[in-house]
């Protein structure tokens, strides 16, 4: 008889921490392992006794869980993440997917399609709700340029835009080149109209999905 999916919870809302943990344990094939209200807090536990799943929260207090995707990933690169949250934001998507989240769900999700997102994900899936795919679609559309465009950009701009992808806000690239805010802005607003662009996670994606960044 195959091993129930153990899945563990990073969710700072109560109420809903514990209805999604009544659910995965009141479902035969799964059980809660971990209950977490910070990512402080998961990120000792989940290295201890590491689930199948981790059901993970984006807007947390203190750490957000993105930054918790890093660091659980660089903990355990095999750890299988699905976030779960109310944004479906075209930035929350790209870092938490850029981050190692192997899945994306809405929090509107109906229970039973929860559990076979988790089930799907255990079986090398990449689950997201319907919303979420087409964003995703719709970015590497967007971003999809001619493998010559990596000319187009000087040094310094493919400078930039390395520790963009790095994961730099504009003040820390700034710091990190160094050079003035007001230069990096310089170089931002080139990079965007050569790669035709008007964001920084698409300006990221466009480089990596076109080969401009390996």
């Amino acid at each position: 008889m195959p091993a129930d999916i153990s899945v563990s919870i990073v969710e700072d809302q109560k109420r809903t921490r514990e209805g999604l943990a009544a659910l995965i344990s009141g479902t035969p094939g799964y059980r809660t392992l971990g209950r977490f209200g910070s990512m402080e807090e998961a990120l000792i536990k989940l290295q201890i006794d590491p689930p199948d799943v981790v059901l993970m929260d984006i807007k947390l207090p203190g750490m957000s869980g993105i930054e918790g995707v890093h660091r659980l990933k660089a903990q355990n690169p095999s750890l299988q993440i699905l976030m779960l949250t109310v944004y479906g934001d075209n930035d929350y998507v790209f870092e938490a997917i850029c981050a190692g989240a192997s899945g994306y769900l809405l929090k509107d999700t109906p229970p039973m399609k929860l559990l076979d997102a988790i089930r799907e994900l255990c079986r090398g899936g990449a689950p997201m709700s319907p919303e979420i795919a087409r964003k995703v679609v719709t970015m590497f559309q967007k971003v999809a340029p001619p493998r010559n465009e990596a000319h187009k950009l000087s040094p310094r701009e493919l400078q930039v835009l390395k520790l963009l992808a790095d994961g730099h806000s504009y003040k820390t690239a700034a710091d990190a080149l160094p050079v003035s805010l007001d230069t990096m802005r310089f170089h931002i607003r080139n990079i965007y109209e050569k790669l035709h662009v008007h964001s920084k996670s698409e300006a990221v994606l466009k480089a990596l999905r076109s080969g401009i960044l390996s």
